[in-house]
């Protein structure tokens, strides 16, 4: 089966702090019911700091390098049968979390 990633930007989620409980409890809601589903395959937050880039010759520069215009907030990555399966998860994320999900299929890893 086809696997997705499905993600948000960081600040998408711009609800009222003190709604942070139950936006929670309703993102491991979806989570459990991916699990249950057996859909599931890993999914979290990244953490707020500028990434590092390593370069083909192994250098690792922590910038100066250009603003992208949207940085990953978290992820989900769920393994289904169709894009249509990957889209209708996405739209149970996207209600739990309160913002908008992104969704990509992942290629194949031709080494298996």
């Amino acid at each position: 089966m086809p696997r997705y990633l499905i993600s948000f930007d960081d600040g998408a989620m711009t609800f009222p702090e003190e709604e942070l409980p139950a936006v929670a409890e309703a993102s491991h809601e979806v989570v459990r019911e991916a699990q249950d589903a057996g859909v599931w395959v890993f999914g979290g937050g990244v953490e707020k700091q500028r990434a590092s880039v390593v370069a083909t010759d192994g250098t690792v520069a922590d910038g100066p390098y250009p603003e992208p215009k949207a940085v990953v907030g978290g992820f989900s990555i769920i393994d289904v049968p169709s894009r249509e399966d990957a889209l209708e998860w996405a739209a149970k994320i996207a209600a739990a979390c309160r913002c908008a999900q992104e969704v990509r299929e992942i290629m194949p890893d031709s080494t298996v």
